[in-house]
C-alpha cells in the first residue's frame, strides 16, 4: 500500500477524533452516560456487607432486655426501623418488604431464673423474606450462644476453625466495573456509529466522499484507528473513577489491558459499521440494533456475573461477541492475568472480528 493511501486514512482518522470531541451529545453518551452507570452500579456494590433491615420491640422491662436492645442498636448488622413501636406495624412495614423481619421481645424476656437471665426472642417474618429471616436466625442463634458461654461455661467436644487463604478473590464492584466497561465499549462501538452514519447519508456527506478516489477500506480504517484513540481516552476517564472513588485494584499489567481493550473496540465497533453501514436511516438502524446490542448487555455479564445464570445460558452466552471482551477485561484487571492467559478470549474475539467486518464490507452503502 501506497503512503498516499495511509496519509488519506490518518488524516480522516484525525478529523473523526475532532469532530468526536466537538459533538456533545456524543460526549454525552459515551463518557458521561457510563460515568452515571458506574457511579450508580458502584455505590450499589459498596453497600454489599451483610446486614438486616428489622423492627425490634421490646416488651420486657428487665435490665438484660434493655442492655440487649442498646447492644442491637449499635450492631452493624442491624438497621432498626425506630419509627415502628407495635406488632402492627411492623406487620404493615413486612408486607411492603420495608424491612425484612421483626425481632420481639417478650415480656419475660431476660427474667432470672436459677440466678441466670433467660428468655426466648421471636423472629416474626413473612413468607417473601422468609431467606433473609433464616439467615438472621442464624445470626441470633450465634450471638445468643456467645451469651450463653458468657453466662454458663460449656466444654464443647467438636469445634470448627476458619483459615484465610492468600489468594485474592474478586469483589462485587470487580465483577461490576468490568461489565460497566463493557457497556461503555458497546456505546462507543455500536451506537456511536448507527446514529453518525445514517445522519451523514442523510446529509449526502457519504455521497461525496463516493466520488473522491476514497476507498471503502481507507474509510473504514481511519473510523476503526479514530474510534480506539477515542476509546482509550473515554474508558480511562472511568478507570480513574473507579480507583479514586471505589477503589478499584488494578492488579494486572495496564499495558496488556490496553492493548486489549484496543483490540475489543475494533471488534465491536465492526458490528456498528455493519448495522450504519447498511442502514439507510435512523428507522432501520435503530431497531437492528437493539436486536444485536440487548442480548449482548444482559447475557455477556454487563449488570451481572454470567456464574448466576443456569447452565445452558452460560453456554449460549460464551460465544457472544461481547463476553470474551467483559471475561477478558476482568481476567487482566482484576485477577492479574496477560495477554498469554487470555487466549482463548483472543481467539474468540479474532473469529468475530473477521466475521463482522465481512459482513460490514458487503453490507456497506454510500447512501
Amino acid at each position: 500500500m501506497s503512503k498516499k493511501a495511509w496519509f488519506t486514512v490518518i488524516t480522516f482518522a484525525r478529523l473523526n477524533t475532532r469532530r468526536f470531541f466537538r459533538d456533545k451529545l456524543a460526549l454525552f453518551f459515551t463518557v458521561i452516560f457510563p460515568l452515571i452507570f458506574l457511579l450508580i452500579f458502584g455505590a450499589m456494590s459498596r453497600g454489599g456487607d451483610l446486614s438486616f433491615k428489622i423492627a425490634l420491640i421490646n416488651q420486657s422491662d428487665t435490665e438484660f432486655a434493655r442492655q440487649y436492645v442498646e447492644n442491637a442498636k449499635g450492631d452493624k448488622l442491624f438497621k432498626i426501623n425506630d419509627d415502628v413501636t407495635t406488632l402492627e406495624q411492623a406487620q404493615e412495614k413486612m408486607k411492603r418488604s420495608e424491612i425484612d423481619a421483626t425481632i420481639v421481645l417478650p415480656k419475660e424476656f431476660g427474667q432470672v431464673n436459677d440466678k441466670q437471665p433467660t428468655g426466648q426472642a421471636k423472629v416474626i417474618y413473612t413468607a417473601n423474606n422468609e431467606q433473609s429471616a433464616q439467615t438472621l436466625l442464624s445470626v441470633l442463634e450465634a450471638q445468643f450462644k456467645e451469651i450463653n458461654n458468657q453466662l454458663v461455661p460449656t466444654a464443647e467436644p467438636f469445634t470448627v476453625a476458619g483459615e484465610r487463604s492468600n489468594e485474592r478473590s474478586l469483589s462485587r464492584f470487580d465483577y461490576t466495573f468490568a461489565g460497566l466497561l463493557g457497556f461503555s465499549i458497546i456505546g462507543l462501538g455500536i451506537f456511536g456509529p448507527v446514529n453518525v452514519f445514517p445522519e451523514l447519508k442523510k446529509q449526502g456527506i457519504l455521497r461525496r466522499l463516493h466520488t473522491t478516489p476514497l476507498k471503502v477500506w481507507q474509510y473504514f480504517v481511519s473510523n476503526v484507528i479514530a474510534q480506539a484513540v477515542v476509546g482509550l481516552i473515554t474508558l480511562s476517564v472511568s478507570f480513574i473513577v473507579a480507583i479514586l472513588i471505589f477503589d478499584l485494584k488494578v492488579v494486572g499489567s495496564y499495558l496488556d489491558l490496553a492493548a486489549f481493550i484496543v483490540l475489543s473496540i475494533i471488534s465491536i465497533y465492526g458490528i456498528g459499521l455493519a448495522i450504519g453501514g447498511w442502514a439507510k436511516n435512523e428507522r432501520q438502524a435503530a431497531p437492528l440494533s437493539n436486536i444485536v446490542v440487548f442480548p449482548m448487555m444482559f447475557l455477556s455479564g454487563t449488570f451481572f456475573p454470567r456464574y448466576a445464570m443456569p447452565q445452558w445460558l452460560q453456554g449460549i452466552s460464551d460465544y457472544l461477541p461481547l463476553t470474551p471482551v467483559i471475561d477478558g477485561i476482568r481476567l487482566i484487571a482484576t485477577e492479574g492475568k496477560g495477554l498469554t492467559d487470555v487466549t482463548s478470549q483472543l481467539g474468540l474475539i479474532a473469529i468475530w472480528t473477521v466475521i463482522i467486518y465481512i459482513i460490514a464490507f458487503r453490507t456497506f452503502r454510500w447512501e
